[in-house]
């Protein structure tokens, strides 16, 4: 294939061509950073421990919403693009490096900076968060892992033969225990499916110290998150470590989803994705329990 060629008569408009005439807006990424970590201390080394489905924030140190939480991210700059921006950004701020990212939305209502028109590029990151080291920037005070709690409430649902229009509430609680914080916020989600498509938008009701408008960014890449898992669960392998043991594997998945799963009728589901190594986990319940790895050959099918 051939590279477009700019002809000379193209090159004359480009030169007179003012992209000053335009106003642009600021462009951000925001990361929503997840991983499945232990909750507290253990109080009984015969028993496993127990595991929660957790958030990274940072503590911003600056205006505006100084002293509020927010998700990792930053501006972009002229040589990069969305994806090298949120990797640089989560680097700076947390020191976590080759984290899963997959660009999620972008989210550029009037009003979501007070600082003027900035549009944010929302990033799902899931990362084994007992691997990292986090080290929070020169834009946050410090970063902190929160476990994440999502109730949802069905406020309507009105379907016709042409359109469906569903609204629920989303009461989301973010608690970091050992410091005594507890974020919570109250979204409504508009959804519509009209001609074989979704429209989405979100509505926040109420916010407890929450920078900008990123309630919403994580209530959305939550959902993102549990809509993959069901319909691809190879992406829960991502908040995994190296080896695991089904017990394990199954608690992630249940902590995505919100819900309780059949042993037996999972682990038929993922029997093909898992390997068995010579290894056990050591130190927990009454018997040691296999270590399974993941199949690569069937991840790169």
């Amino acid at each position: 294939m051939s590279r477009y060629k700019i002809s000379e008569e193209e090159k004359a408009y480009l030169e007179q061509y003012d992209i000053a005439q335009f106003e642009r807006p600021s462009l951000a990424t925001d990361m929503a950073i997840f991983s499945i970590m232990e909750e507290g201390e253990r109080d009984n080394f015969r028993k496993l421990p127990q595991k929660a489905l957790k958030l990274l924030l940072i503590k911003r140190a600056s205006f505006p919403f100084k002293d509020s939480w927010a998700l990792p991210g930053g501006f972009c700059r002229p040589d990069e693009d969305v994806y090298e921006t949120a990797k640089r950004e989560l680097y700076e701020e947390t020191n976590i490096k080759n984290a899963y990212l997959n660009l999620t939305g972008t989210f550029g209502d009037i009003g979501r900076d007070p600082r003027g028109w900035i549009i944010s590029n929302t990033f799902l990151a899931l990362i084994d968060g007992e691997a990292c080291n986090l080290r929070a920037g020169t834009d946050a005070w410090e970063a902190k892992w929160f476990s994440v709690t999502l109730k949802r409430i069905e406020i309507k649902k009105e379907v016709t033969e042409e359109i469906v229009d569903m609204e629920t509430e989303y009461e989301l609680t973010l608690l970091h225990e050992d410091a005594g914080i507890c974020l919570s916020a109250k979204i409504k989600e508009y959804k519509q499916f009209q001609n074989y498509h979704e429209t989405v938008r979100y509505e926040m009701l109420d916010c407890e110290n929450i920078a900008f408008d990123h309630a919403k960014l994580i209530l959305h890449n939550l959902l993102f998150l549990r809509k993959s898992v069901e319909n691809d669960f190879k992406m829960a392998f991502d908040l995994m470590p190296e080896t695991f043991t089904l017990t394990e594997l199954q608690t992630a998945f249940e902590l995505i989803l919100g819900r309780k799963l059949l042993a037996a009728n999972f682990r038929r589901k993922i029997n093909d994705y898992v390997a068995e190594t010579e290894h056990f986990l050591e130190g927990a319940g009454h018997r040691p329990a296999k270590l399974f790895k993941r199949n690569i050959q069937e991840f790169y099918r």
